[in-house]
């Protein structure tokens, strides 16, 4: 994600390689400071509105003392191993219980990262022969699983719920004869848009099809309990959803969510699960204690629901988009005029990213603003007023 701010601000600092053994990579790194798409790690500053912690629950005190009561009791830091060798702990296995009964599946896997376990889900449950179909405006790890798959891959165009169907009649037609794969955000990371979840069930109804719906920023955000925008879909033999923990939750890691042959499969099957470190077992008494949170304080939704309106009412003379979601993205197109403006804002003391492609396509490089429970509607107006400062 190319997402810093201009690059005369962080430029590469000093590599040396005498022996010219990254001479390719050296050449690379080179090229991107060149044109000014170079990453660079930074310390947080500014105003949060950029992070996903949209509840705000990443300082929860709720949390910390979760975690803090778990230390007491003995829980250890570290797994030890995989969760197939001494690194399944109770507390994996009781968070897993806990986030089916909350979410309404039959069965929940504990993942380090939602990036693991997308790259698990596609290079482990789609089989040779079958087909999958992706939005085209899918995230980076669900490509990558996607990447590993051992079956054709196509991407279908966004949020078009007949496109889907259509292409796998027209699949069939030629001769396709597995299981398709459907695979949406329920909420797109960089434009906020929802998906038509509704059509999307009905098309993998008719057709037979999976429907692996990824709810990272949903979760927390949406539905009955924050259980996310595909809590009416979340029990269906035809559905697997998967539940960042690291967004709204405050947390680490992710749950795979859906019929137990799901979960059985990706412990027998899936390499990326097999072959990784559990997660801190005391990560898992935090994400347990993330899940109680949403049910015991609705109020924390109602009030970011509040400051979205806030922000969508502000932001929206600037060209913010408004997307009943914590994600306002305001779609500038030239990539320059994003970073500078950017660069501008975190001089002001706010912390927007820009972002440009691959992360997004071509011509719509954008500010991506992002709201959260550790802002408040001041702090919006402030963002506002700086925005009509230095805005071009």
């Amino acid at each position: 994600m190319l997402t810093d701010t201009n690059a005369s601000r962080h430029p590469l600092g000093p590599m040396v390689d005498s022996r010219g053994l990254f001479a390719s990579q050296t050449a690379d790194l080179q090229r991107l400071g060149a044109t000014g798409k170079a990453r660079h790690l930074e310390a947080r500053q500014g105003i949060d509105f950029s992070s996903n912690d949209y509840l705000a629950l990443a300082d929860s005190p709720r949390l910390a003392q979760a975690v803090g009561e778990a230390m007491k009791e003995g829980v250890p830091v570290g797994s030890g191993g995989s969760r197939l060798l001494r690194g399944n702990h109770p507390e994996h296995e009781a968070l897993e219980a806990e986030a089916a009964a909350f979410f309404g599946t039959d069965a929940a896997l504990y993942c380090s990262s939602g990036f693991a376990a997308n790259s698990a889900l596609f290079s482990t449950l789609p089989q040779t022969g079958d087909l999958i179909l992706h939005d085209e405006l899918i995230h980076a790890s669900a490509h990558e699983g996607i990447r590993l798959a051992r079956c054709e891959t196509l991407a279908v165009a966004h949020n078009d719920a007949e496109a889907f169907a259509d292409t796998i009649a027209a699949w069939r037609r030629a001769g396709g004869t597995g299981r398709p794969w459907i695979a949406v955000e329920s909420l797109y990371s960089m434009d906020g848009t929802k998906a038509p979840l509704a059509d999307l069930a009905s098309v993998a109804e008719r057709h037979e099809a999976i429907l692996l719906i990824d709810e990272a920023h949903a979760t927390g955000v949406f539905g009955p309990d924050g259980r996310g925008l595909a809590a009416a879909l979340d029990g269906r033999p035809d559905v697997v959803t998967l539940k960042t923990c690291g967004k709204a939750l405050g947390c680490e890691g992710a749950l795979v969510c859906g019929p137990r042959i799901v979960r059985e499969f990706l412990v027998n099957r899936g390499r990326g699960f097999i072959f990784s470190t559990a997660p801190s077992p005391l990560m898992a008494r935090a994400v347990r204690e993330a899940l109680r949170i949403l049910a015991d304080e609705p109020e924390r939704r109602a009030r970011l629901e509040t400051l979205i309106a806030e922000a969508e009412r502000l932001l929206a003379p600037f060209g913010a988009r408004k997307t009943a979601s914590p994600i306002l993205p305001l779609v500038l197109g030239d990539p320059a005029r994003t970073m500078a403006l950017a660069g501008a804002l975190q001089a002001a003391g706010f912390d927007v990213r820009g972002i440009r492609p691959p992360t997004v396509p071509e011509g719509t490089s954008r500010l991506r603003i992002s709201i959260t429970l550790n802002i408040d509607a001041q702090h919006i107006a402030a963002l506002a007023q700086a925005l009509s400062e230095v805005a071009p």
